[in-house]
């Protein structure tokens, strides 16, 4: 890891929603898709590693950042000083109640 970047850690939970939303576009979609839901993590982890607060703070929550990935899937994180951890992967289509707190 190039100096000056933090590790990122998934929770539970956060795997568990990629698990689900991965499930969920096997589903309904191709492999295909699946793909790009994984390279769109891993772009963001790319990017938060070196700038971990480019996103904006989450509105229902000042302690955790929310990053908008794509239409329907955003990430929710806190940056630590030695590590960000990733609260959780949401499907933007849910309601407000099931975003992390």
């Amino acid at each position: 890891m190039p100096e000056g970047t933090l590790p990122v850690f998934y929770s539970d939970r956060a795997v568990r929603d990629s698990v689900n939303i991965k499930n969920f576009i096997l589903i309904r979609f191709t492999q295909r898709e699946v793909e790009n839901f994984y390279k769109l993590l891993t772009n963001f982890e790319k990017t938060v590693t070196n700038f971990p607060e480019i996103y904006p703070e989450n509105s229902t929550n000042q302690n955790n950042r929310r990053a908008v990935l794509s239409k329907q899937l955003s990430v929710f994180y806190e940056v630590y000083n030695d590590q960000i951890s990733v609260l959780g992967v949401v499907d933007n289509r849910m309601g407000y109640d099931k975003w992390p707190r």
